[in-house]
This record gives C-alpha cells, structure tokens and sequence, in this order.
C-alpha cells in the first residue's frame, strides 16, 4: 500500500475490481496451480483478500525484494499444511491482465528440463515509449533464451543498430520456482546489479545461475502509476475473464 510511484496501488479499482482481486481471480483459472494465495503485510489488503475466499500469508514488510518475500510466504505454508510444495509461482500483484494461458506458459519448461530451477516470462516490447520507460523492466537473453541481464534502462541500445527491427523485450512478472531454488535465491547475498536495477533476478545472475525465459505474446501491461491504470481499465473493459468474477 506503501507504493512510493502509487500509494494504495493494490486496491486501486480497475474495471470495478480492486487491481488485486483481478490478479487472485484471473490466476485461479489456471489448472496448473494447486493453490492461489495473496502474500502481504497490510493489513487493510489482508481484509480484502479475505473478503474475497482468498487464502493469506502475512509476510514482513522489510525484505530486498518480493522473490525473498515469497520464499518467507513459502514456509509459512509448508508450516501450515504440514506438505512440501514442488514449484511456487510467484506472481506479482500489479499484473492485472494476466491470463492463465501465461501462467501455464510459464512453468511449462519445468516439465520439459528437470534442470531448470527459475523461469520468467517474457514479451516483446512494442513502442519506444514502453522501451525507454523507467518502470519497465527490460531483459537481454542468449540464444538459448537465457537471461545475461535485467534493466530499466533501454536495453538493447538502438543507437548503432543499422537493421529494421532489433529485438527488444521486457520482463513479465510471473516467476515460478523450484523449492530449492527459490531457498536458494533467499540465502544469496542481495547484488549490487539487482539493488541498481531493483530487480530481483539479477542476484541470481550476478551468483553465476541462470533464468530461463519464456517468450509469450500475450500483449499485457503491469502497473505502476495512476496514467498505467487508466490505460489497463481500458483494455480490461471488455474482458471475458472479468464480466465472469466482476458479476461474483
């Protein structure tokens, strides 16, 4: 609720449904979750959540990051219902377009290589205006779709590129884990990259791991200030998925 770009951002209505009810109720809908929870340390979002059938983890508010935050949820769950939990999606609360076709997308290469152990989606960038924003986070991969890096800046650069088109692309953030992996990530010492860019997935580059991405093209948009949400209510106003939990 603290948001320093959009103060009450997780409750701000969109389309008559707080922006964290339509990510609750958009990621229900996937049939490759077994449980949807909504991890915060307010209060007045805990209320709402609940307000809703949503479960809820109460987390601290003083973590680096919300991958840390998620680890911290993860074994307040394991504690509760007493089972070990095989992959947890972390799915961040200012993703209000996400579809469950994104979600399945996502943990996907879990299926395909065991070795894997964090995936992120990611989409194409499709303006200079969304190249170039702050807020943001672009992403650089190899050519086996390997993160080498996470920037608010505009990466890759244009400006010595001759080509027509050059392939820019931005994080979605919908982030499974394997258990261990995301252990993991909690015990690494927080980066220096990651605390610059303010993006979680580069403590795991910098420690030498790898993120595997997952391009989709799904044209969704996050948000993170008030112009953000005016422009998501728009694409949000005809929705399938919301005329069907807006009407619950």
């Amino acid at each position: 609720m603290g948001s320093s770009r959009f103060p009450g951002k997780p409750l701000a209505v969109i389309a008559g449904v707080p922006m964290i009810g339509h990510v609750y109720h958009r990621s229900k809908v996937s049939k490759v979750l077994s449980e949807v929870y909504i991890v915060t340390p307010d209060e007045v979002i805990a209320d709402y959540a609940r307000s809703i059938g949503a479960k809820v983890v109460i987390g601290r508010n003083d973590h680096p990051g919300c991958s840390d935050i998620t680890a911290e949820a993860m074994l307040k769950i394991e504690k509760e219902t007493e089972e070990k939990l095989d992959i947890v999606v972390m799915i961040q609360g200012d993703e209000p377009m996400v579809v469950p076709e994104m979600i399945d997308l996502a943990v996907q290469p879990f299926l395909e290589d065991e070795s894997l152990g964090v995936v992120n989606l990611m989409a194409p960038i499709r303006s200079d205006e969304e190249h170039h924003d702050p807020n943001c986070p672009k992403v650089v991969v190899d050519r086996n779709n390997f993160a080498m890096h996470f920037s608010r800046e505009p990466i890759p650069s244009k400006k010595k590129w001759k080509g027509k088109d050059i392939p820019r692309y931005k994080q979605v953030c919908i982030m499974p884990f394997t258990r261990e992996y995301l252990l993991k990530f909690n015990d690494l010492e927080p980066t220096i990259l990651e605390q610059i860019e303010s993006i979680d997935m580069n403590r795991f580059l910098e420690h030498g791991y790898k993120v595997k991405m997952v391009l989709q093209d799904f044209e969704t948009y996050s948000v993170d200030t008030p112009e953000d949400l005016k422009k998501v209510e728009k694409y949000l106003a005809d929705d399938p998925l919301v005329k069907i939990y807006a009407e619950d």
